[in-house]
């Protein structure tokens, strides 16, 4: 965790996933994505943040759709998925024939 002001702010999530969770979203529903990786209801929150200061993010549907909730944690573009999670992997498919 680092230390900014009096609040501690985390400086990484855990990992939840390799890939986006695929969701149909409803018009008018609010979603509540997990922001810190711990919840067992991905790609949605739990409550298992508390105490880590990480907060889960509010989607808000506008209308019925599928939506990819990222589940790498890593994404920009929080909670969608911006394909971070290529960039996250430590292998290549290069290295993996070596």
């Amino acid at each position: 965790m680092t230390k900014l002001s009096n609040t501690m702010v985390p400086s990484v999530a855990t990992r939840a996933s390799d890939c986006p969770y695929a969701v149909d979203v409803i018009a008018g529903k609010s979603y509540w994505w997990c922001a810190c990786g711990k919840s067992r209801s991905q790609p949605f929150c739990d409550g298992s943040h508390r105490g880590s200061g990480f907060e889960p993010v509010r989607f808000d549907a506008v209308r019925d759709e599928k939506i990819w909730f990222c589940g790498c944690k890593a994404t920009a573009s929080a909670p969608t998925c911006d394909g971070s999670h290529n960039t996250c992997l430590l292998y290549t498919s290069d290295a993996a024939d070596e």
